[in-house]
This record gives C-alpha cells, structure tokens and sequence, in this order.
C-alpha cells in the first residue's frame, strides 16, 4: 500500500479517518501494518501490501 492513500481511504462503516501502524515497509511501499479508526476503533490490516478494508462481521 502506498502511503499516498490515506490521503482518501475512510473507515468504511463510520467514514471517519483511519491511523497508520506500519510493522513492516520497502521503498516507500506499506508491506504490512495496520488502520485503525480513530472514531469506531475498528482495525483493518495490512497483508502483503493490501489493505483489507471490509467491514466486520456484526455479531448476530
């Protein structure tokens, strides 16, 4: 993931902004890490450079 992309990626189930934990980084690149909404606190990783974005699973 490049970092140029925090600049339009939300939290996409309270469309608040995300914080960046990066645990591992090559030129320029986000291998791995982690968002985190600073609103809803839901966390997202960050595998093999892809940010998983999807919305947990509600529990039912």
């Amino acid at each position: 993931m490049k970092k140029e992309l925090m600049d339009i990626i939300v939290c996409p189930v309270c469309k608040s902004d995300l914080e960046l934990a990066i645990t591992d980084e090559k030129d320029g690149e986000i291998i791995s890490g982690s968002l985190t909404c600073r609103k809803c606190e839901h966390t997202y990783p960050i595998e093999d450079t892809i940010p998983n974005l999807l919305p947990p699973e509600e529990d039912t």
